[in-house]
């Protein structure tokens, strides 16, 4: 198992997985792995989910429990779970970051196909670095210069997955009020709209605008990112934002669901051609 993209978030995942299914393999329960590394079924459920790091004493006992004794095999793994315990490249910014906000960094990473509809703010991927700081200043009026300047570096950083020849597709869905709340005044909202309108032609991206003409929407005006993966032994993901947390679905009857409403999402709003003159109208309108 080589580093795939996404780094370590991803690399514990794929890690997890592999265990479960020696677990599996070998007809050892939950409880009796989590006796073993003298913890709890649900920490063996955090380990097998790629929840949490991996500490090598955890490990070697539970590859003893399995039955992987061969040296050379047994140290492969440990290497992997030192890979999936080093930093990605976010770690600069841990000190900025929630924990449940840093899976995304490494999920965005590895995704073959990013879907997002977005209600409130362009999407952070598609942000200008002016945009960016209007938007992160409304949750941190007081943040130092500093530390303003930090979380915009962040974000730009995140977009160079975007224009990578091996980055992912993007397909965002905008709602119409984002383009009619000028956060940071007109100019900055207009070349906000001149960046969407550049970062439209790329191929691999695809933007739509569902205008207030297309009346109410299957997501209830809830902000939604769908992440998809050619690894297979990586889920579909639902990404869900909220004020001070975030949920992570990957359950197949959650995912299909999510995948409903973007695709009705996607039906209602303007075709691509469409949503770039509905751009360049509002543009005119700031």
């Amino acid at each position: 198992m080589e580093e795939p993209r996404g780094g370590p978030t991803v690399l514990r995942i794929l890690l997890g997985t592999q265990l479960r299914r020696l677990r599996e393999a070998r007809g050892v329960s939950r409880d009796a792995a989590a006796d073993v590394i003298r913890g709890s079924q649900a920490k063996i459920s955090r380990l097998e989910l790629g929840r949490v790091g991996y500490k090598e004493r955890d490990v070697t006992d539970l590859l003893t429990l399995y039955g992987v004794v061969d040296p050379v095999e047994r140290e492969e793994w440990l290497g992997l779970a030192r890979q999936a315990n080093s930093p990605g490249w976010w770690h600069q910014y841990s000190d900025l970051l929630p924990s449940w906000f840093e899976p995304l960094l490494g999920l965005e990473e590895a995704a073959a196909i990013i879907r997002t509809y977005q209600v409130q703010f362009v999407p952070g991927l598609l942000q200008t670095a002016e945009y960016a700081r209007a938007v992160t200043a409304l949750d941190r009026s007081d943040a130092a210069p500093d530390e303003l300047q930090r979380r915009v570096d962040l974000r730009m950083r995140r977009q160079e997955l975007i224009t990578r020849t091996d980055g992912p597709k993007l397909w965002a869905v905008l709602d119409e009020g984002i383009l009619r709340r000028p956060l940071g005044g007109a100019p900055v909202m207009r070349a906000q709209i001149d960046h969407l309108l550049e970062i439209s032609e790329l191929p691999g991206v695809t933007l739509q605008i569902s205008p207030f003409s297309a009346g109410g929407t299957a997501a209830a005006g809830c902000p939604i990112t769908l992440m998809r993966f050619t690894e297979p032994d990586l889920p579909d993901v639902v990404y869900l934002e909220q004020v001070a947390s975030a949920l992570y679905l990957d359950k197949r009857e959650d995912v299909d669901r999510y995948q409903l409403v973007m695709d009705r999402l996607s039906t209602m709003a303007k075709p691509r051609t469409g949503s770039r003159d509905f751009l360049k109208r509002i543009r005119d309108e700031l």
